[in-house]
């Protein structure tokens, strides 16, 4: 008997399974728990032996609806991203993305091109004040549901998500709406990465644990409070004027230690995450003695813990008077060292001379290491709420198109303490964009290529407000707009000037906007009548899974996302063939390229044409091949078939 043709395989019509994925991975480590794809759990829990925590009553996090968020998280998305180029701004010169739709949706849609590229995540989430938020609370179909609030299905209509603290599930809802939101949040980042959210006191208690579930609590790297207004409430019994960012990173490492360069034995301690210290500012130095070292400060000579080597007598030999370190503390140097330091000048004794010792630390030495941050985030450098607004008022013609914005000066402050010059940075709550106000303006500020990805709900803004009066139908219509305006200030300001150094050139202001929408695959809906002849109907759909009405670009692109590939690749028509329609898709950013022709028929000419070899990957119709090209083609390269 002859063997069968090869045939290629189907292109990918959704998003990864997380369950299969999983399945797979548990697989690898244990073979023998898997069977047929399925889990044993009995011998899953002998082969991980006394680690297993069989006990009803042990430490856990729940809320009511737990369940159907974490079924939400594993449903794969069977929906797609159009591209948007009207809405965009210099479409093929612009790594920056703005994605309009359903951010649980675009997650998953990003996840197979993104996996482990994001060094830094800022959310702003709606705070749980008792109103209205526009995330739904069903979790059958987030994609109908999607459709029909932003009035893209012609149905009944879906409203807002009533959240009153009144309501039983007022902490659930915005739990069950954040969990797998973060779930898949943290797959994107890099092994380096971090993430803040911003948040107030009605919620951070339950973001800290929500966020140790998923990050796990060993990563958890501080909680910044932020002073968001300066002025004082006098209508409340203690006035409100901090928020927070909770900060944790994708795996945090234990802190670097190594010497600081100098005479000195003393050390720097590097983040235990991957952070990058501020500019060390030589104000906080002085040179009241003339050192001919420059100036200097002076650190407690004394370290935390109690160690015998480290614990000795030192006199002043201002006053005489003998120290020992203070209790539970002991010196920072054994006895034979701090002599050492002491004949080099390097030991003080306070202002006065009548103090405890401190060691002497040079700005010359210091320098190249900066400053870490520190968990107060002050209104003056990091702006509040109101300046926040002033931003953009001062963009809008002094109009107040959005409420409450962030102010850009925090972002960028977190900015400059997580990402270096070519980073890429993610907002999935992207409101009005400060964010990307702030990526824009420190990449002016130190010449840097970071990239942007923000991504807003298309929500409706209110029928009275002053954005809809300014003609802002929806939250996200702000933010492109913003976008626009912040990249129009910054060109101007620069316009005129004498550019010495290629930024202008160079510099990315632009941005590629993308929608959310349906699949161009059929989806299998089952039979109301169980006949054969309503099956067969049924099945001859199927024989070309695309929906009628499709175009080839949009196509193109569902095939190229649900592929792996990023939304800066290039969609190029391969010009030299004649007999058929191809296009090459490449990603820029992975170096990884395919083909694909969407013809009715595909000639074969158009394979010889092409010269495909084992490596290429060729995307095209299963009804445009014969059985006879088809094994060709499957033979000749990798072929995937829609």
């Amino acid at each position: 008997m002859s063997e069968p043709a090869k045939r290629g395989e189907p292109v990918a019509m959704t998003t990864p399974d997380l369950v299969g994925e999983r399945v797979r991975q548990l697989q690898a480590l244990f073979p023998d728990v898997v069977t047929e794809g399925r889990v044993d759990f009995d011998k899953l829990r002998a082969a991980l032996g006394d680690t297993v925590n069989g006990e009803s009553e042990r430490y856990s996090f729940t809320w009511s609806g737990k369940r159907d968020a974490i079924r939400l998280l594993q449903m794969p998305s069977r929906a797609t991203l159009l591209p948007a180029p009207d809405e965009s701004e210099s479409w093929d010169g612009t790594k920056h993305l703005f994605i309009e739709g359903d951010n649980l949706e675009v997650l998953k849609l990003l996840y197979k091109a993104y996996f482990g590229r994001v060094k830094m995540i800022y959310i702003d989430p709606p705070y749980n004040t008792g109103k209205d938020f526009i995330y739904p609370d069903k979790f059958t179909d987030p994609l109908d549901t999607y459709l029909r609030i932003t009035g893209q299905r012609d149905e009944n209509g879906n409203g807002l998500t009533s959240n009153p603290e009144t309501n039983g599930r007022y902490h659930s809802a915005w739990l069950s709406m954040m969990y797998p939101r973060l779930f898949d949040a943290r797959r994107l980042l890099r092994d380096d990465g971090v993430i803040f959210v911003s948040i107030d006191d009605n919620e951070v208690h339950h973001l800290r644990m929500l966020m140790n579930e998923v990050f796990g609590e060993e990563n958890f790297v501080t909680q910044l409070a932020w002073q968001s207004r300066r002025s004082i409430q006098n209508d409340t019994d203690i006035s409100v004027n901090h928020e927070y960012v909770v900060v944790y990173a994708k795996a945090r490492r234990q802190a670097d230690r190594r010497l600081k360069p100098g005479n000195a034995d003393t050390w720097y301690t590097a983040p235990g995450f991957a952070a990058y210290p501020l500019p060390l500012s030589v104000s906080k130095f002085a040179n009241p003695d003339n050192d001919p070292r420059g100036p200097w400060k002076g650190d407690p000579f004394d370290a935390p813990g109690i160690r015998r080597n480290l614990t000795y007598r030192i006199v002043n030999p201002n006053t005489g008077e003998e120290r020992w370190p203070p209790p539970g503390r002991c010196w920072r140097t054994e006895e034979q060292k701090y002599r050492q330091l002491l004949a080099d000048g390097r030991i003080v004794f306070g202002k006065t001379g009548t103090a405890g010792p401190q060691l002497k630390v040079f700005y010359d030495e210091l320098k190249e290491f900066g400053e870490v941050e520190n968990t107060w985030f002050d209104g003056a450098r990091a702006g509040t709420v109101t300046r926040g607004t002033q931003e953009v008022q001062e963009l809008f013609e002094g109009r107040a198109v959005f409420d409450f914005p962030k102010p850009p000066d925090l972002i960028r402050l977190l900015l400059q303490i997580t990402t270096k010059r070519d980073d890429l940075i993610l907002d999935f709550f992207a409101g009005s964009c400060s964010a990307a106000q702030a990526v824009l303006e420190l990449n002016r500020e130190d010449g840097g290529n970071r990239r942007y990805i923000m991504v807003q709900l298309p929500e409706p803004t209110p029928a009275d407000s002053t954005a809809r009066q300014q003609g802002f139908e929806t939250i996200a219509d702000i933010g492109k707009e913003r976008i626009r305006r912040v990249a129009t200030k910054l060109h101007d300001e620069r316009n005129g000037r004498l550019d010495l150094d290629g930024g202008a050139a160079s510099e990315d202001l632009g941005f590629r906007v993308f929608t959310l929408a349906e699949s161009h695959y059929r989806r299998w809906t089952g039979l109301e009548t169980r006949d054969a002849e309503h099956y067969a109907d049924q099945m001859e759909l199927f024989i070309d899974p695309l929906l009628d009405g499709w175009q080839p670009e949009g196509v193109i692109w569902e095939v190229a996302i649900k592929e792996g590939y990023g939304l800066t690749a290039r969609i190029e028509p391969v010009s030299r063939i004649t007999t058929n329609a191809v296009t090459c898709v490449s990603d820029p950013d992975t170096g990884q390229s395919f083909l694909i022709c969407l013809d009715d028929r595909f000639d074969p000419a158009t394979m010889e044409a092409l010269q495909l070899s084992v490596d290429d990957l060729f995307i095209c119709r299963d009804v445009a091949l014969d059985d006879t090209l088809m094994a060709n083609l499957a033979l000749n390269c990798r072929l995937k078939t829609i």
